[in-house]
């Protein structure tokens, strides 16, 4: 007798693949089909599973298996199965896998259904580069690949670079239409969108981000949108000293690798950008003088624009300027006043007395100094001028004593080119030309001071006995001099005697002189004084001397 013993056997299934696009579209089987001519088992069913064979349905029948809806499953891909099986059969529930079931069972072959999201095509073209100013710019050859497009309805989005939907023209041709020069300066992105069913948030302000529906969106196309480019300068700063002479740049330079715009000049302003001059050419800049515009600082611009420009006028200024423009860095150039350096010493303090003085320890700091020729210039304190000496070592050779009591100013003069009226006689204020004066130096001549002499006035009766001044003192706190005296004058200024010191005059028995009255005085004089004897008169002093107050002294009677 032969036994055969057979394994369970689910039939075979035909049909697919399915190829389905996740729309908001249902999508349903057809045409599947199960031949089940070997089929055996007690209990049949279907399986569907996703692609790693985790259960997500177990349609009973092939006509439930044909209604069921893959678009609401998502993209990816799913298996249908037919089962067979006898017993006891665990694991075949939602959620379990396929690989988990257990029992006496067998399964089919498997048809695969594959739910693609929905595919806006590939854009290619570009990216676009352009420059913002004031004329047209659209793109040419862009394109769309539409071999793979899917979806029920497409259009154009255009955005900028955080995708804020600036503008969403319907066909290739409308987006060739668009003027990316409006736009201003940035970067736009054009996308091609196709979607199915409803769609929210497609509107111009809207972001791309927040569309809402079933859709897709093509890769984008940059659109570069640049600003007008002015080049670059190179050179300088420049450093000018406003001394008569023809100063101009020279080395300036201009790179314009990645220059822009229809029009080019250059614009020369002063450091408020107020504008002093528009030269058309690099080499019309090297021919400015800028000496000619003073003290004070200039920038040079490169400008280039396109289009109508209002406010490129002398006088104006640059910030006011109105159309397509750019402008490039500047370049310095200072013009600087002439500089005297500094002077440095005293103040010095003489006294005319005959004895020669010069000033010492004057020195002068040049280290800014500029200017074609220098000098030296002594003044009163009105700055009239006394003296010209041409060098350092010249003025200190100067005997200050012979100028007599007063103030000079010392001053170091630098000029360039013409200088009128620097002679002796002068007044320094009224100098013409280009000059500089430094600081000044003083130098003050003063007079003898014989000091101040209190005390007195002293009355004595003559009577025969001695009458002696006391408590008469000197403040000599200002003296000066090199020789100091006494002198005792009657009351027409004739010298009666010459006591050389206080105790000496203390010592004189004013008594012996009569009735009448007499002057203390203190003198302090220098060598060659001559007159001063008894018995002159105080007016025929001849030398440098100074004499103090005086303190009277009267002789009276006796009553």
């Amino acid at each position: 007798m032969t036994v055969t013993r057979n394994g369970l056997n689910a039939g075979t299934l035909s049909g697919g693949p399915y190829n389905f696009v996740v729309d908001g579209t249902p999508d349903m089987v057809s045409a599947i089909a199960l031949d089940d001519a070997e089929l055996n088992g007690d209990t049949q069913t279907y399986v569907i599973t996703d692609d790693s064979k985790n259960i997500l349905g177990t349609p009973p029948t092939l006509d439930a298996v044909k209604g069921v809806d893959f678009d609401g499953a998502g993209v990816g891909s799913c298996y249908i199965f037919h089962l067979t099986y006898s017993g006891e059969l665990s694991g075949l529930e939602g959620g379990q896998n396929l690989n988990d079931l257990s029992g006496n069972f067998a399964l089919s072959n498997f048809v695969t259904v594959n739910r693609s999201g929905l595919n806006a095509g590939t854009l290619s073209g570009g990216p676009y580069n352009f420059v913002v100013d004031g004329t047209p710019d659209m793109v040419s050859a862009i394109a769309l690949d539409d071999a793979e497009l899917t979806g029920a309805a497409q259009t154009y989005v255009i955005t900028d670079d955080s995708k804020n939907i600036l503008g969403i023209p319907p066909t290739l041709d409308a987006v060739k239409g668009v003027n990316f020069d409006g736009a201003g300066v940035g970067s736009c992105y054009i996308f091609h969108l196709t979607y199915s069913g409803e769609l929210s948030g497609l509107k111009g302000g809207e972001n791309l981000n927040d569309l809402s529906g079933n859709f897709a969106l093509s890769n984008f196309v940059t659109v570069n949108r640049s600003g007008l480019n002015a080049g670059t300068l190179s050179g300088g700063p420049y450093n000018f000293v406003v001394d008569g002479t023809p100063d101009m740049v020279s080395a300036i330079a201009l790179d314009d690798a990645e220059l822009t715009g229809d029009a080019q000049t250059y614009v020369i302003t002063d450091d408020s950008k107020n504008i002093l001059g528009i030269p058309p050419t690099l080499d019309a800049v090297k021919g400015v003088d800028f000496d000619g515009a003073g003290v004070g600082s200039c920038y040079i611009f490169h400008l280039t624009y396109s289009g109508e420009l209002s406010g490129l006028e002398g006088g104006q200024n640059l910030n006011d300027l109105t159309g397509n423009f750019a402008l490039s860095n500047f370049v310095t150039v200072n013009r600087n006043a002439l500089n005297a350096g500094k002077l440095s010493g005293g103040p010095y303090n003489f006294v005319v007395d005959g004895t020669p003085d010069m000033v010492s320890a004057i020195a002068l700091d040049d280290s800014e100094l500029n200017g074609a020729a220098q000098t030296y210039v002594i003044t009163d304190d009105s700055k009239n001028i006394l003296g010209v000496p041409p060098t350092l070592d010249a003025v200190k050779g100067v005997d200050f004593d012979g100028a007599g009591v007063g103030s000079c100013y010392i001053f170091h003069l630098t000029y360039s080119g013409e200088l009128s009226g620097l002679e002796g006689g002068q007044n320094l204020n009224d100098l013409s030309g280009n000059f500089a004066l430094s600081n000044f130096v003083t130098v003050n001549r003063n007079a003898l001071n014989a000091g101040y002499i209190g005390g007195g006035p002293f009355v004595f009766k003559v009577d025969g006995t001695p009458d002696m001044v006391s408590g008469i003192y000197l403040d000599d706190s200002n003296l000066n001099g090199s020789k100091q005296g006494w002198v005792i004058t009657d009351e027409y200024n004739n010298i009666l005697g010459l006591p050389p010191t206080i105790d000496a005059v203390e010592g004189v028995d004013f008594d012996a002189a009569r009735v009448g009255v007499c002057f203390i005085w203190h003198i302090t004089y220098e060598e060659g004084l001559t007159g001063l004897k008894a018995g002159m008169n105080v007016a025929d002093l001849d030398g440098f001397y100074d004499l103090s107050n005086a303190i009277k002294v009267k002789r009276e009677l006796p009553h």
